[in-house]
């Protein structure tokens, strides 16, 4: 470009803008500044106003003003034969109302506020004139600078004409082409057509200034209260105008009630997803979260992916189809890698919605990596009424499948969500587990990670909220909530032989070395590339003592078939070790295991999934004495419990459903961690319910899934509905994303350590639109 330098063409190109032109030659002893062009836009005074503070007198002659609007009135007035004071009446509002358009979307700054009000003063002063011609379209750009030919007798002046509008994107941003002319003769001419537009348009000058003064945010009487209303119409304006845009509510299935608590909730988390990629939807359980989802589904534009446990594809497909929701794919979340090979999927899918996401809180697990390159580059809709069971690590592995660890935008001015969610952290781990002082901090971690990031990106509302908030809606349909009843026991007692043998049954549960699932401890020597696996193993030896307390407590059905499972287990692994060969897994991910309740899933790994070999000689003795001491104690447990025929447990809750008059005749859904005390409770039931029983688990077929739907869920097809069932026995596969509220009854078998996991069973029939006015919970 240097052999160009003396040209008089300015392009804004690197060192040819016309912004740095202007700058130069305005500040050069300039007394006149003739502007006409088809755009006058305030960003391009902004950006030279300082430039021209020492001009005299600045003239601007806008020729077609913002749109082709004010042309159609001129055309409109002169077709219809307006006065002429119609006509340049019209002229001045369509001004008006396009400045107060051009503030609405101009930068608040404190730049604009300056440049703005200084040219209202050189409006007031007279030093600035602006006009309109109303009489046709002008589209030239025509700037005609002028010197004092008294102080500068060797140049009267100079004109730039060309592409360039008087705006920002005129002087700088555009690839414009414009020249410059010095002859005396050009600007002669220039000037004197400028005059005789002049004459002929009309002043705006004072209608700049009511304008600005009376219609934009830049005023002087603006009140802290109204500029508090401003700031919530501004948070809030897509709920405020959402009967603006209310075309998607056509679309609710017969029968749904439109409920305005799931409208506000659709709105909100549309916005927040907008904003940050991902939301989590997670009203308390039995607020409707699927059907939230589901309209929220129906305004985003694009293919949305759905992963759901497997129980509930059919459901969400049903949903889906209810809601005539277009473009949506509905995988099971053990189809991780199904998903990941379909190049279809991953490149046209725009959201993912992961039902049960809480499921996915353990960001160290293969299945939560393989969701994480599904979710990448979509925007996510995390639904969970559990996003957090123990650890704020929940949430955080949460929100990293929508948000960069270290360049997040939900926190402000703080990037790096990681950091933030670890120094939380490590305060709380410089504290014993239990103490006041670590209970005190995880309360106040809590509250940071509630006001600083979950504010931001979590709907979450409970029955309380709803009822308070949205009373009058409620009352005009007609729905209510129940009232949960506070838990009632069913106690049973052990005769004298059953609690000795109980007693002496935890004692040796306690005392077992658990030898079996951690034999990698026993090795001499540990190699590198096993280091990283002792972690593991010891977590699994602790994982089977806790099945072995569970099953105690479930049922001594249950205990007995796991017992003798743990024999059948020790027995081949001695013998193994005795040939002289140990082979040990590598692979088996115990926290994803636990996560998902999958107890018979990690015992089937714990004994096929055998990829490690060891010779014997690498271990110590103690390996064998301590499988062999395990091994003895188990098969005298055995024993003790042969001898055990009878069943408190049972006896006790057949003796509640005949005398218990909340449970009498009366339909329940029976909940157990254990799918063989699902099928020994089913069992007995059935000898003396006959036909009236269904046991369901996770091996259990679709087609007993839809049984169920029949008799206990009311938003079934009304032709398709059963009453012939009054006793669901289920493991906690039934625990999460379905309906049952066709009963009101829940016996909790036995309880899960996990308290969130009751609070998804209890979901099941505290729902929206029961017919019940109370929930009963029962727990042996």
């Amino acid at each position: 470009m240097s052999v160009y330098t003396d040209l008089t063409f300015f392009t804004n190109e690197p060192e040819r803008n016309l912004y740095d032109r202007f700058n130069k030659i305005l500040k050069s002893n300039t007394q006149f500044y003739d502007i006409l062009v088809g755009y006058f836009r305030t960003s391009g005074f902004y950006l030279m106003y300082p430039a021209m503070k020492d001009v005299e007198k600045i003239r601007v002659l806008v020729g077609l003003n913002v749109d082709s609007q004010t042309v159609q009135i001129i055309q409109k007035s002169k077709e219809e034969q307006m006065s002429f004071e119609m006509s340049h009446r019209e002229v001045k509002k369509e001004f008006s109302e396009n400045i107060e358009d051009e503030m609405k979307d101009s930068e608040d700054s404190h730049r604009v506020e300056e440049g703005v009000k200084t040219f209202i003063k050189w409006l007031q002063t007279g030093k600035l004139e602006i006009r309109i011609y109303p009489d046709a379209p002008i589209h030239a750009k025509v700037y005609i600078v002028r010197k004092d030919p008294i102080k500068v007798p060797d140049q009267f002046g100079t004109v730039i004409t060309g592409s360039s509008n008087f705006s920002k994107a005129g002087l700088i941003n555009n690839l414009e082409f414009n020249v410059e002319l010095k002859d005396s003769r050009d600007v002669l001419f220039a000037l004197e057509k400028f005059e005789e537009l002049w004459e002929r348009s009309v002043d705006i000058s004072g209608e700049y200034i009511e304008t600005i003064n009376n219609n934009t945010w830049i005023r002087d009487d603006i009140t802290p209260y109204e500029l508090f209303l401003k700031t919530l119409y501004e948070y809030f304006k897509e709920e405020i105008n959402e009967d603006k845009n209310d075309m998607w509510i056509e679309y609710l299935p017969d029968g749904f009630m439109k409920l305005q608590y799931q409208m506000d909730a659709v709105t909100q988390a549309k916005k927040t997803l907008d904003a940050y990629n991902g939301v989590f939807i997670s009203d308390v359980v039995g607020l409707g979260k699927t059907y939230i989802s589901a309209m929220l589904a129906q305004r985003l534009n694009g293919k949305k992916l759905i992963i759901c446990p497997p129980v509930l594809k059919d459901y969400w497909e049903r949903t889906l189809y209810q809601f005539e929701v277009a473009g949506a794919t509905v995988e099971s979340l053990g189809k991780l890698d199904s998903i990941l090979e379909d190049k279809e999927i991953m490149e046209n899918t725009k959201y993912v919605f992961i039902d049960e996401a809480h499921r996915f809180r353990n960001d160290s697990t293969e299945s939560f990596q393989k969701l994480h390159q599904i979710c990448y580059n979509k925007k996510v809709i995390l639904i969970t009424a559990t996003p957090q069971n123990n650890f704020s690590t929940d949430i955080a592995s949460q929100i990293y499948l929508f948000q960069p660890r270290n360049n997040s935008t939900i926190i402000p001015n703080n990037k790096n969500i990681e950091g933030f969610f670890n120094q939380l952290d490590s305060k709380l781990k410089k504290h014993e587990k239990g103490s006041k002082k670590y209970t005190d901090t995880l309360k106040h971690n809590s509250e940071i990670i509630r006001d600083k990031v979950l504010r931001n990106i979590m709907i979450r509302r409970t029955r309380k909220e709803i009822m308070e908030y949205y009373k009058e809606d409620l009352e005009k349909q007609g729905l209510t909530f129940p009232e949960l009843e506070a838990p009632k026991k069913i106690v049973y007692t052990y005769n004298d032989e059953i609690e000795n043998v109980f007693n002496h049954t935890i004692g040796v549960i306690q005392s077992l070395s658990y030898a079996r699932y951690k034999p990698l401890t026993y090795l001499n020597e540990i190699p590198k590339e096993v280091a990283s696996m002792l972690t593991s193993q010891r977590n699994i030896s602790g994982f089977m003592k806790s099945i072995l307390i569970k099953r105690l407590e479930s049922s001594f059905e249950a205990f007995k078939k796991t017992l003798n499972r743990f024999i059948v287990s020790h027995n081949k692994f001695i013998e193994m070790c005795k040939e002289g060969e140990v082979y040990i897994s590598k692979k088996i991910d115990v926290y994803e295991l636990l996560d998902n309740g999958d107890d018979e899933k990690l015992m089937e790994l714990v004994e096929d999934d055998l990829v490690q070999h060891f010779s014997i000689d690498k271990f110590n003795d103690q390996l064998f004495l301590d499988l062999e001491r395990d091994l003895l104690q188990l098969r005298l447990l055995q024993e003790e419990w042969e001898e055990i025929i009878e069943d408190p447990k049972k006896d006790q809750f057949l003796y509640e459903l005949e005398t218990n008059p909340l449970l009498k005749d009366k339909k329940m859904i029976i909940f157990t961690e254990s799918k063989e005390t699902a099928e020994y409770v089913g069992s007995y039931l059935e000898d003396y319910y006959p036909g009236k029983i269904i046991v369901f688990s996770g091996q259990s077929s679709k087609s007993l899934r839809l049984e169920i739907e029949a008799n206990y869920n009311p938003n079934h097809t009304i032709s398709e509905q059963k009453d012939d069932i009054k006793y669901l026995v289920t493991t906690d596969v039934l625990a999460e994303g379905i309906n049952l509220h066709r009963s009101n009854i829940i016996i909790n078998y036995d309880l899960p350590w996990n308290p969130t996991k009751v609070m998804q069973r209890v979901g099941r029939i505290n729902r929206v639109g029961t017919q019940y006015d109370k929930i009963h919970v029962f727990n042996f």
